[in-house]
């Protein structure tokens, strides 16, 4: 089990979407350096984390549960004497809480009131990363990733992959998207169409439709489930993120799998949703980070629990990826992530690198696995000194 560390309440840096070097798009050159990355406190704006009362089981449905945690907030509310009638997001899946706008003495306030777990300056994070065109779809062929970890089988299982991410391209004709499932918390859009492309690639590499385009996933067909909560610049506020976990938590079934490509400095109220996410059956794959630094200083790659997979990444020679975070714990598995072929925004395909490649290779594992996550061999030159096991079918 890997030990939570307390959150340290100053500025921290962060990387959100692990780090990836873009390298080509199909048959478009182009060679980008790895992506800066910002954090911004959002003036004003908290993250409250209640004590958790079970609501999620108490309630059949969602709007019941908010209900709850609505009627939970002004409770609370009442009792600090500080006004939370009009919060901006509920969570009562993965988390029970509430975002809010309120003065910096009445976050101190409601810290200290009996019902409350935790009060976090919300943070809006940002990839910044740069537009390309689409291109036409070349003759398949099979990413060197899916050879090494035995992937490449069209998937038959019922269950789905839920993306949290970017979202993904909805009508790419190398992925099988279940648009319905999905969902947008980004202001200003009304569906989870990926514009930025970070969270399609990842889907790409789960289960890339075995067609006569493109490339193969691990679960090659699988159905994949956008939840869109970066934008297309690659910004997203914390709060937001954890409302996607909070949905996934809420929606997703028995034999689903969940995909995080992203992180940053350590932040609580994230680990502690993946870890609800997972202790609710799920199973999630988690980039480790790309700071060449121990993962224990990074969320949600810190997050521990049963059906939580931290990843590192390694290079076509299994040699680790000097990029990647290690640790031992957090992390569990290494698998492929330097130049990656996957699909992209706008039917097109690229070439990326980072962490965010490989988790999407574990998770693809998992659901073609049903969990059964095997290894074969170990990783070279792995900078703690205990060798990441290599992900295997």
């Amino acid at each position: 089990m890997k030990k939570y560390v307390m959150l340290f309440l100053m500025a921290i840096a962060i990387v959100i979407v692990s780090c990836e070097k873009m390298e080509e798009i199909s048959n478009v050159n182009q060679t980008i350096e790895f992506i800066t990355h910002t954090e911004t406190v959002i003036p004003g704006q908290y993250i409250v984390v209640f004590e958790s009362s079970g609501l999620k089981s108490a309630y059949k449905n969602k709007e019941d549960a908010n209900r709850a945690v609505l009627a939970k907030a002004q409770t609370i509310g009442t009792s600090a004497k500080v006004d939370l009638s009009e919060p901006k997001m509920l969570y009562s899946s993965a988390l029970e809480g509430i975002v809010v706008k309120i003065s910096e003495n009445e976050a101190q306030t409601l810290e200290l009131t009996a019902g409350v777990k935790g009060v976090y300056p919300d943070k809006m994070v940002t990839l910044k990363k740069p537009g390309t065109d689409p291109a036409d779809p070349p003759a398949e062929t099979i990413p060197y990733g899916i050879t090494r970890v035995g992937g490449g089988t069209t998937y038959t299982g019922s269950g789905k992959a839920w993306i949290i991410d970017t979202g993904i391209d909805l009508d790419h004709p190398d992925l099988v998207v279940d648009q319905s499932s999905g969902a947008t918390f980004i202001d200003r859009t009304t569906t989870p169409e990926d514009d930025n492309g970070h969270g399609t690639h990842c889907a790409g590499i789960v289960a890339a439709i075995d067609n006569e385009i493109g490339v193969v996933g691990v679960a090659a067909g699988a159905i994949v489930i956008p939840v869109k909560v970066l934008d297309r610049k690659g910004s997203g506020a914390y709060s937001v993120i954890i409302a996607g976990v909070d949905y996934v938590a809420a929606n997703a079934t028995d034999g689903d799998v969940a995909n995080m490509s992203l992180g940053g400095g350590v932040y609580e109220p994230i680990d502690e949703a993946v870890v609800a996410l997972a202790n609710a059956g799920i199973l999630v794959a988690l980039a480790a980070g790309n700071e060449s630094d121990d993962a224990n200083n990074h969320s949600p790659a810190r997050a521990n629990a049963a059906n939580i997979y931290t990843v590192s990444a390694m290079d076509s020679n299994d040699n680790f990826a000097y990029f990647s975070n290690y640790g031992n714990p957090p992390i569990d598995c290494c698998a492929p992530g330097v130049s990656i072929l996957s699909t992209y925004k706008g039917g097109a395909y690229a070439t990326m690198s980072g962490t965010s490649m490989a988790a999407p290779h574990v998770c693809g594992l998992l659901l073609a696995t049903e969990g059964e996550l095997a290894t074969s061999g170990y990783v070279n030159g792995d900078p703690d000194g205990e060798p990441d096991p290599i992900a295997h079918m």
